[in-house]
């Protein structure tokens, strides 16, 4: 029997938290698990309920979204995969969110198919950015972190087949599209992906794109 991933909801308005309570459950491998009006009490819910997921609004009382993302992060028994869900487009609170430790940013106008792919794929140990703000994060990451004088095209050996991996991470494809776009199975990218971060020492996918943007890798 498929386990279903488990998820908390960290929303300070209770019917949006049913809303997006309604979505999730109606997937057949999701289940809702626990809610929370404000950052502390998500953080107690997620110690009580050990979720798979946390979807975590970031303007909550008593504690803030981020904060609470840095503290379900820093448990080293939460092992909770953390998605932003806000209404907020914009580019200061996704860089704090990321670099609190989540893995996604979704805005609360996406479709509810997007909402239920980041749930999954966080699962899954993939991130997800929304694509309205993607371009942001990535212009300004890339500005910040541009060298004086231009970086050698690869500056770590990657083989061919881990370029074109990374090549289509940055153009945002998850894995399951990688997948079909080179015609091999998604584990053996889930692989190329997992070589490529640890060789080039990322974290995650985001700093692969901006890695690839900086090195010209893409396109």
């Amino acid at each position: 029997m498929t386990t279903s991933v488990r998820v908390v909801l960290a929303d300070d308005q209770a019917l949006l938290r049913a809303g997006i309570g309604t979505i999730l459950s109606a997937h057949p491998g999701i289940e809702v698990v626990g809610e929370a009006g404000t950052g502390a009490e998500a953080v107690d819910v997620v110690r009580a309920t050990r979720p798979d997921v946390v979807c975590m609004d970031v303007q909550m009382p008593d504690m803030d979204g981020l904060e609470a993302t840095r503290r379900i992060v820093a448990d080293p028994a939460a092992h909770a995969a953390v998605v932003v869900l806000t209404t907020f487009n914009r580019e200061d609170y996704l860089l704090e969110a990321l670099q609190a430790g989540a893995v996604g940013y979704l805005l609360k106008t996406s479709r509810p198919e997007q909402l239920t792919d980041a749930v999954l794929r966080a699962a899954a140990g993939e991130g997800l950015l929304a694509p309205e703000v993607t371009r942001a994060v990535i212009a300004r990451a890339v500005r910040e972190r541009t060298p004086t004088h231009p970086a050698p095209r690869h500056a770590v050996p990657l083989t061919e087949r881990e370029q074109e991996v990374l090549t289509l991470v940055a153009r945002g494809l998850n894995n399951d599209e990688i997948a079909a776009e080179l015609v091999v199975s998604r584990a053996t990218v889930k692989t190329h992906v997992s070589n490529l971060l640890a060789k080039l020492g990322l974290r995650d996918r985001v700093q692969a794109v901006v890695y690839a943007h900086e090195h010209g890798l893409a396109s």
